[in-house]
């Protein structure tokens, strides 16, 4: 996935906006209603998401995740458990967004039991789903993680263990 530029996308379309509106003003004025049409759907294209980018929501809800299901790992463990989130996405197993993903019935215990909801994310929370969203991959495409600490189905064990970051085992 590709770090949404939301920002940068913006201020080239309104840098483009302001060039043709110029012109315009220098050439005497608008003449018919071609240019400003044009203008207004550049600026709807800078304003509206593009298809399969994550979004601002996306980092906030990776974050929010990663705050209720990693809050006491290292970073790159941080970083690992937003990884699987978007291999997840990536693999046609999973729901094709973050959201789904996330979401999915009992797919991840701190949504379940709400703890996702009850920890704020970090700075370095955010940090770490941004790292994530950057295309940083602590698991070489893991799409589980578990604590093998706590009591987990014994289904998970039968995935093929990836690597171990911090308390979490992550596999495919």
């Amino acid at each position: 996935m590709h770090k949404p530029e939301p920002l940068g996308r913006f201020l080239g379309v309104a840098l483009a906006v302001l060039v043709v509106a110029a012109f315009a003003r220098a050439e005497g004025g608008w003449r018919g209603a071609a240019v400003p049409q044009a203008a207004s759907a550049l600026s709807q294209a800078a304003l509206s998401p593009q298809v399969g980018y994550p979004t601002y929501d996306d980092l906030w809800l990776l974050a929010r995740l990663v705050s209720g299901e990693a809050h006491s790992e290292p970073y790159v463990g941080q970083v690992a458990v937003a990884s699987v989130v978007l291999n997840r996405v990536q693999s046609p197993r999973f729901p094709p967004s973050v959201p789904g993903v996330i979401f999915e019935p009992d797919a991840f215990e701190s949504v379940s039991n709400g703890i996702m909801w009850s920890l704020p994310p970090t700075d370095e929370n955010m940090a770490a789903a941004q790292a994530a969203l950057d295309g940083w991959d602590p698991t070489y495409g893991a799409l589980y993680f578990w604590n093998p600490a706590k009591a987990v189905s014994p289904w998970i064990w039968t995935r093929n263990v990836i690597t171990s970051i911090g308390r979490h085992v992550f596999g495919r």
